[in-house]
């Protein structure tokens, strides 16, 4: 299937939100996550199905001054 990713076309098998993190090898990284344009919690990422065309955003938290 073909998902936006952080505004960028992407092709995946990924089922759920958990499994594109994992292929995308973030799935131990402290971020945040969007799917069209809805907050995703960590928790409910292994239930959060993904399908044609939807739009996810992964953000990683910065730190600074």
């Amino acid at each position: 299937m073909t998902l936006t990713v952080n505004g960028e076309r992407q092709e995946t098998d990924a089922a759920t939100l958990a499994c594109l993190l994992e292929a995308l090898e973030l799935n131990e990284a402290v971020v945040a996550t969007a799917l069209n344009g809805r907050f995703v919690r960590a928790v409910d990422r292994d239930r959060t199905a993904l399908k044609d065309g939807d739009a996810v955003e992964i953000l990683a938290p910065r730190q600074g001054g």
